[in-house]
């Protein structure tokens, strides 16, 4: 949907300016926001058409004027869509986020989320997989030439670090240590922190970096470390900084060719790391850090797995378990 409600525009460049979310992120909410713009516009507006220029006056109003009956009855709305409490929940958080900035900014008179429960949901734990696959996946990318390598030292930071993928294509050349083998992230909410890289990474980053300087696909780039460091760590063909979408898709074609689970995703090696860090006796508080989790309780979920995997073995080998 091409136009939308002024309030919504102000609303997502504070977000993305403002409170520095990412691009990504900020369209996600503008996305929720528009689909419930399309509902406060009636039934003239189909699902992801465009709001005529005329109705966006009256749905400004709308947005402005919105009561808890409003937001009851876009729920009852999603409802036909067969969204997942999951979806749903989070598209009452950015109505919950929304209408308390507008609150704050003078542009609502009440808040309506305040009366609105967000739906209870059945806890998911996180996927994590073995170390075996792991290393199957780790070994798939062909590191004899530099885009391989760059593959290879991709999957390596991502297992041997638990960063998000987002934190990863936002990393430069001079955000690694290769002295000191750590590494500095930009985390969410402009949290920064230090990381240990294990010497596999170090060793593939290494390696990616030998045939970067000498290819000359990416000479322009090398002139351009010489006088600024701050340049992408991991850059696409064209020497540019590669984004989050483009390591999914390199993902899924070493998945496909060692034949792993296709649903594996990046964020599945971040859970990966977290669980074999617990199994292998790492404290809880120490694996917080390392995720850049403000919360320990976000971190404790991975205590469940790590007790259900020694569950299982315990059931596997104790002759009077079962």
């Amino acid at each position: 949907m091409a136009e939308t409600a002024p309030v919504v525009q102000k609303f997502v460049d504070y977000l993305r300016y403002e409170r520095h979310f990412s691009p990504y992120t900020a369209r996600c909410y503008g996305a929720d926001l528009r689909q419930f713009s399309e509902f406060l516009a009636g039934d003239t507006v189909g699902p992801d058409q465009e709001i005529p220029e005329e109705l966006i006056g009256k749905v400004e109003e709308r947005l402005h004027a919105a009561d808890a009956s409003t937001v009851r009855d876009f729920l009852l709305h999603l409802d036909g869509f067969g969204y997942s409490p999951a979806t749903t929940a989070r598209k009452i958080a950015t109505l919950r986020s929304f209408y308390k900035w507008m609150l704050k900014k003078g542009f609502a008179q009440v808040n309506p989320m305040l009366l609105i429960r967000t739906p209870k949901q059945a806890k998911r734990l996180p996927k994590a997989i073995a170390v075996e696959q792991v290393e199957q996946l780790l070994a798939a990318p062909d590191n004899r030439e530099t885009l391989g390598a760059r593959d290879r030292a991709i999957l390596e930071t991502l297992y041997s670090t638990g960063v998000r993928v987002s934190e990863l294509v936002d990393l430069n050349r001079n955000d690694v240590d290769m002295t000191g083998s750590t590494m500095h992230v930009r985390g969410k909410g402009k949290k920064e922190r230090i990381v240990p890289l294990g010497s596999h990474a170090m060793a593939a980053i290494r390696h990616y970096m030998t045939l970067l300087e000498p290819d000359a696909r990416f000479a322009e780039l090398r002139q351009q470390s010489m006088v600024d460091p701050a340049v992408p760590l991991f850059v696409n063909k064209n020497g540019g900084r590669l984004s989050s979408r483009s390591v999914r898709r390199k993902l899924d074609k070493y998945l496909k060719s060692c034949g792993l689970d296709g649903t594996i995703s990046p964020h599945t090696l971040r859970h990966s790391f977290a669980t074999h860090l617990l199994d292998n006796g790492a404290d809880l508080r120490s694996v917080q850090e390392l995720l850049g989790h403000q919360s320990l309780s976000t971190t404790q979920v991975y205590t469940h797995l790590s007790s259900m995997r020694l569950r299982t073995a315990y059931d596997h080998a104790h002759p009077r378990a079962v």
